[in-house]
């Protein structure tokens, strides 16, 4: 017998809000108010025990290592076993080395290697976490829903941040670092237990594979086989990179000398987020017809936060800044989201998404290792307006390529689960497979 209040439930529920879509967004809530206010704790954790830009770099690069090492077996392995039990199992690990970061904190003065180790432990969940995470978001949408569900997911997580942030900032500057990470530790075990009841029995069963070099090299030729995503993944190894040096180093550092300390910093972050919602709301709405057109030419604004700190400007004009670029690039992001749902085979998403990260994060290490010794030998000032440049060129490079210009929306179609792995390759299905119509 049917449920009554159940099927009007599922009356009034979205056509893209299904169960694993909220259980997926209910959990990426939850660990984004506590990531968000983690990120700040971390960098003041460091700080606070007498330590100088150099070293909050080197635990932020150490958080990065082993992302960037791990990250496309954890793609490989989210591909062969149930996506939601590799996301669990990451989740699990970020928990513990949390709550030790935490209560090494709270017990006394952490020493540096103990913290670049917890934060390294951090760094391998979420190298297998990303790619299980997106690839399982990607699979519970269709054609035809796809970018306002995923525009309504980013608002959500994005949402999460400005009171994560806002919090977080508060949070330090009144208690101290160790219960913010303390915090974000129960945050973890909470998304994972969300997490766990997700179900897969969707998702097509994987055909017996050749291993996992050989997986590896099927996800390596479905991003060299289309120019317009490793054009963009290679934008964005430096871009993420100098973004990650500015934010995770100069940020705290700036906001301690010059704009009273980590509450304010907290509020420039939360602006930020507050700028990703409005600029969801307006992808709910927004479909342009070129995808990534759209997308790279809001990835310019990138370059003002930087540039806002080499300044330095005053806290209401970095606020006003932070909101703007929150917005622009929430409409890259969805673009970026649409386009890979739309244009990679449902079983190669994770391997797909695991090089995608991959680039993104490969040079942050460096990044936020070097941040310290080049403000050493430039100055602070003269390095942050380096960042912005680099970002402004590349953008404007990245433009030039025929695909990114010519990527289109498909029109709506069938389920993506029903898709079968032979449509997506056959010729001229999607604009990814033809060189004037080519997407991040």
């Amino acid at each position: 017998m049917t449920d009554p209040s159940a099927a009007d439930r599922s009356a009034r529920r979205p056509a893209w809000a299904g169960r694993n879509y909220s259980l997926l967004t209910a959990a990426a809530v939850v660990s984004g108010l506590g990531n968000s206010g983690a990120l700040i704790a971390a960098a003041f954790a460091v700080l606070q025990t007498g330590g100088d830009g150099t070293d909050v770099g080197l635990v932020a690069a150490a958080r990065t290592v082993p992302l960037v090492l791990f990250l496309l077996i954890g793609g490989a392995i989210a591909d062969r076993l149930p996506r939601h039990r590799v996301m669990v199992a990451a989740n699990t690990l970020n928990c513990l080395s949390q709550a030790a970061f935490a209560v090494l904190v709270l017990a006394g003065e952490p020493r540096l290697w103990q913290m670049a180790l917890l934060a390294a432990l951090g760094g391998t969940g979420q190298a297998f976490f990303a790619p299980a995470a997106e690839g399982m978001l990607m699979s519970t949408v269709t054609v035809g829903q796809a970018a306002r569900a995923f525009a309504f997911f980013r608002m959500g997580t994005n949402g999460a941040q400005i009171g994560g942030a806002a919090l977080g900032g508060a949070l330090v500057a009144a208690f101290g670092a160790g219960w913010v990470l303390a915090v974000d530790a129960a945050a973890f075990a909470v998304a994972g237990s969300l997490r766990a009841f997700l179900d897969v029995s969707h998702i097509p069963a994987r055909a017996p594979g050749g291993g996992l070099l050989s997986d590896l090299r099927e996800g390596w030729r479905e991003i060299t086989g289309r120019p317009w995503l490793w054009t963009i993944v290679m934008q964005f190894a430096v871009v993420n990179a100098v973004v990650g040096a500015a934010e995770s180093v100069y940020g705290p550092l700036v906001a301690r000398d010059e704009l009273g300390g980590a509450r304010p910093w907290g509020l420039a972050l939360a602006a930020f987020g507050a700028g990703t919602i409005g600029g969801g709301l307006l992808m709910t709405r927004w479909r342009p017809r070129r995808l990534l057109l759209a997308g790279v030419l809001c990835v310019f604004p990138l370059a003002l936060p930087s540039a806002a700190l080499a300044i330095p400007v005053s806290v209401p004009a970095l606020i006003s800044v932070m909101f703007v670029v929150g917005v622009t690039l929430e409409v890259f992001g969805v673009s970026w989201m649409t386009a890979l749902h739309q244009e990679i085979p449902e079983d190669k998403l994770s391997r797909v998404s695991a090089y995608d990260w991959f680039g993104s994060v490969a040079m942050l290490p460096v990044a936020t290792a070097l941040a310290g010794p080049v403000e050493e030998l430039v100055g602070r000032s003269a390095a942050l307006w380096g960042c912005s440049a680099l970002i402004a060129l590349l953008t404007a490079g990245v433009l030039t390529v025929p695909g990114v210009r010519g990527l289109v929306r498909r029109p709506v179609g069938p389920p993506r689960a029903a898709e079968g792995a032979e449509a997506d390759r056959a010729p001229g299905k999607g604009t990814g497979e033809r060189e004037g119509e080519c997407l991040r």
